[in-house]
């Protein structure tokens, strides 16, 4: 496979969550070096979380595992178990059918880099603890299985 040149590779910024739970993602940006490459299993985003974004809403997958590794900055993870500090050279591992919600908060100054590898499955369902979300391959809902527009 020749070189991927990251440099190339346009960014996606914000989030596709239903309002109101896009602000918080507003400012994080990916791009999405897997699909680059012409990865299909899974998937690799090198990301960039501004001061006081944060990198998603607090979740957990029930089909894919998520592995990410911090470049450069500082990041708050936040799981059930309370916050953690990330450094460069920091990693966290999130199996799958896990129920511990987590994300990211950048609380520093610099933005925070780093890498977001996980599987991709598209029968997955993404559960989000602490607010009425989840998702499916039909797109988001409500807890109780009602969609939000598109």
């Amino acid at each position: 496979m020749p070189r991927i040149d990251p440099n190339q590779i346009s960014p996606r910024t914000g989030s596709s969550y239903p309002h109101p739970f896009a602000e918080q993602a507003a400012g994080r940006s990916k791009q999405a070096l897997g699909q680059a490459g012409g990865l299909v299993d899974f998937g690799v985003n090198l990301s960039r979380l501004p001061p006081g974004a944060w990198s998603s809403q607090r979740h957990w997958h029930a089909l894919e595992d998520e592995f990410v590794y911090l470049l450069s900055g500082e990041l708050t993870l936040i799981t059930d178990a309370g916050e953690q500090i990330l450094r460069a050279g920091d990693c966290a591992a999130f199996p799958k059918n896990v129920p511990d919600g987590h994300h990211f908060i950048n609380r520093s100054a610099e933005v925070a880099v780093y890498l977001e590898i996980g599987t991709r499955s598209d029968d997955d369902v993404c559960n989000y603890p602490d607010i009425d979300l989840r998702a499916d391959e039909n797109g988001y809902s409500h807890r109780d299985g009602t969609p939000y527009p598109r």
